[in-house]
Parts: structure tokens; C-alpha cells; sequence
């Protein structure tokens, strides 16, 4: 997977946002709000050229006092609502 280019985090009001930037996005819609976690992995993963799951899994043990097992389960679950999202492609 990769994190769609248009697709940048910023702060506003506190809040962490993705917001959608140039021509190709100029439909999109929706605020996609992201929680400290969420932003945290989206600010890294828009710098690697792909990334797995696993890869998601490994930031989160690495930033945040979790087990492999429950980051594992945490990074799917957020990819598969980037995905519906549509902020990241294969």
C-alpha cells in the first residue's frame, strides 16, 4: 500500500485532519479526522514509498507501549478504513 499524494495531515484547531490538496482531489468531500495513533503512522507512512501492515504493526511497538499482537490488529483495522476512505492505493 501507499498513502495517495493530495492527501496531507494538518492542525486545525487541535484536531488532526487530512485534507485533500490539488486538482485531482478538488472533489473530495469528506474530513477524514485521525486521532494522535492514527496520525502519527499517517505522517510516516506518507514517506515510504509502500508499506504492509506489518510495517504499521512495527511503528506502533516501536512509539507506543503495545504488544505486536494488538498493533497488528490495530494497524489493519485503521488501513482497511483508510482503504474505504480512500487515502491510500496498492
Amino acid at each position: 500500500m501507499k498513502a495517495k499524494k493530495g492527501f496531507n495531515l494538518r492542525d486545525v484547531c487541535g484536531e488532526k485532519i487530512i485534507v485533500a490538496e490539488g486538482k485531482e482531489n478538488i472533489d473530495f468531500s469528506n474530513i477524514i479526522s485521525m486521532n494522535e495513533t492514527a496520525a502519527y503512522l499517517w505522517e510516516r507512512v506518507q514517506k515510504m514509498e509502500s508499506f504492509t501492515p506489518k510495517e504499521m504493526a512495527e511503528l506502533l511497538v516501536d512509539a507506543y507501549e503495545v504488544d505486536n499482537e494488538t498493533a497488528q490488529a490495530d494497524a489493519t483495522n485503521l488501513l482497511r478504513q483508510w482503504q474505504e476512505a480512500g487515502i491510500v492505493e496498492e
